[in-house]
């Protein structure tokens, strides 16, 4: 070995890699070690308290921005220290909370005060070198919200409390990868697109959905209808969702390995063109939507055993096809 080369090698790796040419073993590549992440959970969760703390104070300037940090709220990019942060005069006791250490994110659903009225209030934080580069929120403000066909505002008695299922953490057995988790993510939402019956993911049998602080699955209320009262997979196979013409600009910023949640971001598109539709059983159903608006949403998934068991929904009404500030014009 020429000196050149014995000055890049650590003395060890010398040993080892002499050992294995005398005895005949196979050399193997000495193990690399463990780098904790930057901002772990614990890290994640002070960054996002302090963005808490600071919007009930109406003072974002108490926050360590990334000089070329970005602020959207409602699908909008606004200067920091704008919109809500000049109108909330209160949180809400609904507080969920989750984070990926190994991309640098926290999230965050609950509710906030604006004069009198309480709304849903989604948050995703994203964190480098001990900044906060991204902030994206999305704020439910129910009178804003609009009607479906029919004058229908559903979303105006929404209940937005504590779920176990979203808190806990996997048993043994019970994970799975990272890209499989997202994987069965979008799933939901090809399933959900142009939704013919077929089934593009798996649903744990006690899985339900909440949308705006409504329960839309497993209700005996059935306050979105009939079909309100049915599960997860069974909505989906009986075709509920067919005036649902596009789900778009799908991102999936945010993984929670260790409670087995994705946090999914993108639109849902409807053309309004579709009036009587048939189910799959044959029966006729009548669409609900009949003008061109998109959902933009924020939508969280707990995966257990590679099935959803539970989706939490935040989103709100915007311009037909109105692009994302997170997605770049060629990406589309």
């Amino acid at each position: 070995m020429t000196r050149s080369i014995r000055t890049l090698v650590p003395a060890a790796l010398l040993g080892l890699v002499a050992w294995a040419l005398l005895s005949g073993a196979p050399a193997r590549a000495a193990p690399l070690p463990v780098v904790p992440p930057a901002c772990d959970r614990a890290c994640l969760y002070g960054f996002l308290d302090r963005y808490l703390t600071a919007l009930e104070h109406n003072d974002a300037s108490r926050l360590p921005w990334a000089p070329a940090a970005r602020y959207t709220e409602n699908n909008v990019e606004l200067a920091i220290g704008d919109g809500m942060w000049g109108t909330v005069t209160k949180l809400g006791s609904y507080r969920l909370r989750f984070a990926d250490a190994r991309a640098g994110q926290v999230g965050f659903y609950g509710t906030v005060e604006e004069s009198k009225d309480s709304s849903a209030f989604a948050l995703r934080l994203k964190i480098e070198d001990g900044h906060i580069t991204e902030a994206e929120a999305l704020v439910v403000r129910i009178a804003e919200f609009g009607t479906l066909d029919g004058g229908v505002n559903p979303f105006a008695s929404g209940v937005f409390e504590d779920k176990p299922i979203l808190q806990s953490n996997l048993a043994p057995g019970e994970g799975r990868p990272r890209e499989r988790l997202i994987s069965i993510a979008n799933g939901y939402f090809d399933t959900l697109q142009l939704n013919d019956g077929t089934l593009f993911t798996q649903f744990d049998p006690k899985c339900q959905r909440m949308e705006n602080g409504v329960q839309t699955t497993g209700n005996p209320k059935k306050v979105l209808g009939p079909t309100s009262a049915l599960g997860c997979a069974e909505q989906f196979q009986l075709g509920v969702y067919h005036y649902d013409d596009r789900l778009r600009d799908r991102r999936y910023p945010l993984v929670d390995e260790e409670r087995g949640l994705v946090l999914a971001a993108g639109f849902i598109d409807h053309r309004g063109r579709l009036t009587d539709y048939k189910l799959t059983d044959g029966s006729v159903a009548h669409s609900p939507v009949r003008h061109p608006h998109s959902f933009c949403y924020l939508e969280l998934f707990k995966i257990v055993d590679g099935k959803i068991r539970q989706v939490e929904s935040v989103f709100i009404t915007v311009p037909y096809y109105m692009p994302s500030p997170w997605v770049a014009k060629d990406q589309r």
